[in-house]
């Protein structure tokens, strides 16, 4: 047997290491996204990386921001899906990971229609997932990490189940796609 890929949830045979378009499924992305544990599972109740994408997404929109903006917000931890997480203390030392983790997700924006990303989207989405990533701490773990908390449109609330996440997932990324491919 070949161990050389992953096997996904739609049967998708999936390389990480030379991950090509035809690979990568969206419903495969929507539906690990629902079960994987944000922050490695050390939250007081199981919190989803798909229902952190989507609350992403839903802060770009309460923030005013385009609806392209809103689907990379949805998108930007879809390589989580293939590959998992690292921790940003252990990513630091590990930086062959984040160059396939960057080059996956590169390739799943083309895929799903948000190419050519500008500096200025990229930064908002990077604001808006530090945000959510103080404010889930805060909820769901009684940390603070930053000093100052940086401002947040949504609240939080817990997460559904993987069934109802992964179908708001797809339904939302059909929502602003369609948007996007309209205007």
């Amino acid at each position: 047997m070949d161990k050389a890929f992953i096997s996904t949830f739609y049967g998708h045979n999936f390389d990480p290491t030379q991950p090509t378009a035809e690979d990568i499924c969206l419903e495969d992305i929507a539906h690990a996204l629902s079960m994987l544990s944000r922050a490695n599972g050390h939250f007081r109740e199981f919190y989803s990386v798909g229902r952190h994408s989507l609350n992403c997404a839903y802060e770009a929109e309460a923030r005013g921001l385009s609806e392209k903006v809103q689907l990379i917000a949805l998108l930007h931890d879809s390589a989580e899906c293939y590959i998992g997480d690292l921790t940003r203390p252990l990513r630091r030392h590990l930086p062959e990971f984040t160059d396939y983790e960057r080059a996956l997700q590169k390739l799943i924006f083309e895929k799903f229609g948000t190419l050519a990303i500008t500096e200025e989207e990229r930064q908002a989405v990077r604001d808006i997932d530090d945000s959510l990533l103080y404010h889930e701490f805060c909820k769901f773990h009684g940390a603070k990490l930053f000093d100052t908390a940086p401002p947040l449109c949504i609240t939080l609330g817990s997460d559904k189940t993987p069934t109802e996440t992964e179908t708001e997932f797809l339904n939302v990324y059909q929502r602003l796609h369609e948007s996007l491919v309209k205007a």
